[in-house]
């Protein structure tokens, strides 16, 4: 009898997970040489997004990963900035070992829309320079933050690939520039207001 039972239970956890793994068709793939994080539903991608990646230093690991937390409103527990009494900022990146001034307060940094993959790396709504910059978490702009957070769940996979470049450039520049230079040129009776001619 207890064996029918054990039978049952396990073919229950296996049927269980199936229908978990149906029911989530969402995967996460994060390219760090192109700084850019894609949304893939069934394998084909729906939803791109520019990323700041980890820095040098702070590299953001490579690998596969499954998501293992989502948190609205997280907090880091590590890093944030300095304030003085009124509030202003004193040192802007901070972290919890540096000696904080008297009068001074340590304000861990938000990280709103947090979806941890990766001990304590995950992506969130944040700052985008135009470069990789965070600490090892994966930045997003706050509506793709959203999207994603609202999107997955825990246990959706998260594969991150790629070399991080070494050159402190600017994504949003550099498409800028090649949308420009593949623009049709306008006519010259156009760009200038008649009245100017």
């Amino acid at each position: 009898m207890r064996g029918v039972v054990g039978l049952i239970a396990i073919s229950v956890l296996a049927l269980s997970r199936n229908l978990c793994a149906q029911s989530n068709p969402y995967s996460i793939e994060i390219d760090l040489q192109q700084q850019t994080a894609y949304l893939l539903r069934n394998g084909r991608a729906v939803y791109s997004t520019p990323i700041s990646s980890g820095r040098y230093g702070h590299l953001t690991e490579t690998g596969s990963f499954k998501v293992i937390e989502k948190e609205l409103n997280h907090h880091s527990n590590i890093y944030g900035r300095i304030v003085d009494r009124y509030g202003r900022t004193v040192v802007a990146d901070a972290d919890v070992d540096m000696r904080v001034p008297r009068g001074c307060r340590f304000v861990p940094a938000p990280m709103r829309y947090f979806v941890r993959f990766d001990g304590a790396n995950g992506l969130h709504a944040g700052i985008l320079p135009g470069y990789p910059a965070s600490h090892g978490c994966v930045r997003l702009p706050d509506q793709s933050a959203i999207a994603i957070f609202n999107a997955v769940e825990v246990g959706t996979p998260v594969t991150v690939f790629g070399r991080t470049p070494r050159v402190r450039m600017n994504y949003n520049s550099q498409i800028t520039m090649q949308r420009q230079r593949y623009a049709p040129r306008p006519e010259e009776r156009f760009t200038a207001p008649w009245w100017t001619r």
